[in-house]
């Protein structure tokens, strides 16, 4: 508590970064790949906290390259290139069809 936040090293600004934006109770929340720089540990917190979010009613935007991070909390995905959205598809869609993750993210 007492460790000035220009001290913290990346994922504890991370974390710090998150649970201030929490302390807001948003609507919406937009989260700007949130798992990097996280041990997997952290990374699972990130995803219960998101979870227990969208349970809350809270809208939730997760721009993530780790797609199988946080694929089982997601409605739909969005692939975006060049500011362009390239293809729209809701979790069914993309679990049915894995082939997409690696055409759009190379995994």
């Amino acid at each position: 508590m007492g460790q000035r936040a220009e001290t913290l090293s990346g994922g504890e600004q991370q974390m710090l970064a998150k649970a201030r934006a929490l302390c807001l109770r948003p609507k919406v929340l937009l989260l700007d790949e949130p798992t990097e720089g996280l041990q997997p540990s952290m990374i699972a917190q990130i995803r219960q906290v998101v979870a227990r979010m969208k349970n809350d009613g809270v809208a939730v935007i997760l721009v993530e390259q780790r797609i199988k991070a946080v694929l089982e909390l997601t409605d739909h995905a969005v692939f975006i290139e060049n500011g362009k959205t390239i293809q729209t598809m809701d979790r069914a869609e993309l679990a049915n069809d894995p082939a997409v993750l690696n055409q759009h993210l190379g995994v």
